[in-house]
C-alpha cells in the first residue's frame, strides 16, 4: 500500500491554492517538514500558536495547515526561547510539519472569501479585486490510436499534473485522428517500426489546456505515460481570460433585508469573539448588494465604492479610513454602510472548506487519512467591557 506523503498533501494544497496567487509581500507554503514523510492526520487552524501545537501533538497530527503565517517577516533566530522558535522546535521534535495557505487561500475559489460570502448568503458573486488570470498553455500531443485506451491513460496523467481544468470541469480534452510518419535512425529504440525504415502510424492529435506555471509538470506526466521514446508535442501560449480568483467578493442577498438584520445574521454564523459585530449606518435601512473581504480590508475602499454596494463587510477597520468612508458616503447616497467583525472570525469559515476539500482529495486511498479543524479559538482578545453610560 502506497503511503500518503507530505509531498502528496502539499501538491493537493497547492493545486487548490497556487503559490503564484499569493500577494508579493506574503509568506506561504511549506514551513517545516520533510516531503518524503508519511502523513495520516492533518489539523487545520487559523494561527500557528502554542495551543494549536499542543492540540496537534496530543492528537498525533503529522501536519498543521494554518491560514496565518508563522514567519510573515524575516527573523534572525528560531531559538527555542522565542515564541516562534518554540513552535518550530516543538513541531520538529514531535514529527509534525507546518504549512501555510494565506493570501493564496484568500483568492481561491472555495477559499477564505468564498467561505465568508457563502455564510452571509451572497449570490451571483465575483471578486472585488479580480486577479489577473493564469497564463494558459495549450498542449498538443500526438498519441498512437493503438492500443485502445492509451489516449485515456495519457489524458489522466496530464490531468493529474494540472491540465484539462476549465471552470468546474476536469479532464477536458479534444482529439482528432490523422496519420503520423517518422524514420527511426541509428541509435533509436522505436516502440513502433524498425530502425532504418519509414513508418506511418494512425495517431490522435490530443489537445489540453493547462496553467503555464504547470508546464513542466504536465510535460513530464505526458512523457511518463506516453509509449514513444520521443513523443511529438507542441505547446502554444494562449491569451488569458479573467478568472474567478481575487481578493474579496461582491454579490447580492436573495432579497433585501435591513442593515440590522444583516448584522444579526453575520453575528449568528461567525464564531463568537470579544469584539462582536460593529456597524456604521442606519439600522433600519434596507440593503442587498454586499462586498466582503476577509481579514484586514480598509485598503480596498476605492474598489468597494466602484462596486456600488450597500454594505462592506470586513475586519480591522481603522478609525481614519472608516471615518473618511463614512463622511464620503454621507456626501452621496449614504452608502456603503460598514460592518466590521474580528479578523479571526472573518477568516475562520475557510477552515471548514479547506478541511473538507483536502479530505475529499484523499478519500479513495487505502491508507487511513484523517482531517480535522482545531477546536481552539485563536482570536487574541479575551473579553470586552462595554462603555459606561
Amino acid at each position: 500500500m502506497k503511503e500518503i506523503t507530505l509531498g502528496d498533501v502539499v501538491a493537493s494544497l497547492e493545486k487548490r491554492y497556487p503559490l503564484v496567487t499569493a500577494q508579493s509581500w506574503d509568506s506561504v507554503g511549506l514551513v517545516a517538514g520533510d516531503p518524503a514523510d508519511p502523513v495520516s492526520k492533518v489539523l487545520f487552524a487559523m494561527d500557528p500558536v502554542s495551543t494549536v501545537v499542543d492540540e496537534a501533538l496530543e492528537w498525533g497530527a503529522d501536519l498543521i495547515v494554518t491560514h496565518h503565517p508563522l514567519f510573515l517577516k524575516g527573523v534572525n533566530s528560531v531559538a527555542a526561547n522565542t515564541a516562534k522558535g518554540s513552535v518550530i522546535h516543538r513541531l520538529i521534535k514531535g514529527g509534525c510539519a507546518l504549512y501555510t495557505a494565506h493570501t493564496n487561500a484568500d483568492a481561491a475559489r472555495r477559499g477564505v472569501n468564498d467561505a465568508l460570502a457563502d455564510l452571509v448568503g451572497l449570490e451571483n458573486r465575483q471578486p472585488l479585486v479580480p486577479r489577473s488570470a493564469f497564463a494558459i498553455d495549450k498542449h498538443v500531443v500526438f498519441v498512437p490510436t493503438q492500443p485502445a485506451g492509451l489516449i485515456t491513460e495519457i489524458v489522466d496523467a496530464m490531468a493529474a499534473a494540472g491540465a484539462g481544468e476549465i471552470g468546474d470541469y476536469s479532464h477536458c480534452h479534444w482529439s482528432v485522428t490523422g496519420m503520423g510518419s517518422f524514420f527511426p535512425t541509428e541509435g533509436a529504440n522505436p516502440t513502433i517500426g524498425d530502425v532504418g525504415a519509414q513508418e506511418t502510424v494512425s495517431e490522435y492529435r490530443l489537445e489540453m489546456v493547462a496553467p503555464s506555471h504547470r508546464r513542466q509538470a504536465v510535460i513530464s506526466a505526458m512523457q511518463s505515460a506516453h509509449p514513444y521514446e520521443e513523443p511529438a508535442f507542441d505547446i502554444y501560449p494562449l491569451a488569458s481570460l479573467p478568472g474567478p480568483e481575487g481578493l474579496g467578493r461582491v454579490g447580492t442577498l436573495k432579497e433585501p433585508i435591513s442593515l440590522e438584520a444583516l448584522a444579526n445574521r453575520i453575528a449568528d454564523v461567525l464564531p463568537a469573539t470579544a469584539q462582536g459585530v460593529r456597524v456604521s449606518g442606519d439600522r433600519d435601512e434596507m440593503v442587498q448588494r454586499v462586498a466582503v473581504c476577509s481579514g484586514s480590508g480598509d485598503s480596498l475602499f476605492d474598489q468597494v465604492r466602484r462596486a456600488d454596494v450597500d454594505v462592506y463587510l470586513t475586519s480591522d477597520l481603522r478609525h481614519h479610513p472608516a471615518s473618511e468612508a463614512r463622511e464620503t458616503a454621507l456626501m452621496g447616497a449614504n452608502r456603503p454602510f460598514l460592518i466590521d467583525v474580528a479578523h479571526f472570525a472573518s477568516e475562520w469559515p475557510w477552515l471548514v472548506y479547506g478541511a473538507e476539500d483536502l479530505a475529499t482529495d484523499f478519500e479513495n486511498t487505502e491508507q487511513e487519512f484523517q482531517v480535522r479543524i482545531s477546536s481552539h479559538r485563536t482570536d487574541p482578545w479575551d473579553f470586552r467591557v462595554a462603555s459606561h453610560e
